[in-house]
């Protein structure tokens, strides 16, 4: 098994202005976007920053930050929004929501399995501590069917009984975790490891 790859990044409007050529020139291969949030928010650097992605030749992806808002709905927007051809990768950011009301499990299913029956795949699905305290040591027979994108700040990856591995390791927020914290044409910012070598990324991503 490869070792993972420390080339990719999320971002978001907390990132403020970004060149992701310069990014790239430095070693980013994929970015991922926050797109969406609830029924109707738009984060407001999305197409900007997609635009640039694509010029810059990186992979591109998209997430959704989910609420206690009905998970369909959800995912209707986030659809809607983005867009997504076959080379876009999506995700359902599950966390806490410090703004209002978390998503729960069920609202997840809903997002998923809609986000699946309309593009043919399941999305990533990101998340740390609040899925392991969510599900435990138990598994959830809708959300382990899609890829896994573990947040934790620490040196060694603990993925949740659910997945049998992490396709993707955000492992620092940009302050805390293992070094490196940032990235040139960024600054500080969530970082990502991918469980895989460049090729399997590649062909990741394509799918």
């Amino acid at each position: 098994m490869a070792e993972p790859i420390n080339v990719v990044v999320d971002i978001s409007h907390h990132n403020g202005s970004v060149d992701l050529q310069k990014a790239k020139t430095n070693g980013l291969v994929g970015v991922i976007q926050k797109a969406t949030q609830g029924e109707s928010s738009v984060d407001p650097t999305f197409e900007a920053n997609r635009t640039a992605a694509i010029k810059a030749g990186l992979l591109f992806g998209a997430y959704h930050f989910g609420t206690g808002a009905s998970g369909v709905s959800q995912a209707r927007h986030f659809l809607e929004t983005v867009r997504p051809d076959d080379k876009t990768v999506v995700v359902l950011d599950f966390e806490d929501n410090p703004a209002g009301t978390s998503m729960p499990l069920e609202e997840a299913r809903a997002f998923v399995t809609h986000v699946h029956d309309e593009l043919g795949r399941y999305p990533g699905f990101y998340s740390g501590h609040a899925i392991k305290k969510a599900l435990g040591t138990s598994s959830d027979p809708v959300l382990s069917k899609c890829w896994f994108w573990l947040a934790q700040y620490g040196p060694t990856p603990v993925v949740p009984p659910c997945w049998a591995k992490y396709t993707l390791w955000q492992y620092t927020d940009g302050a805390v975790g293992p070094e490196p914290h940032e990235l040139a044409g960024i600054g500080r910012c969530d970082r990502d490891k991918f469980n895989g070598s460049l090729a399997d990324l590649t062909q990741f991503w394509g799918k």
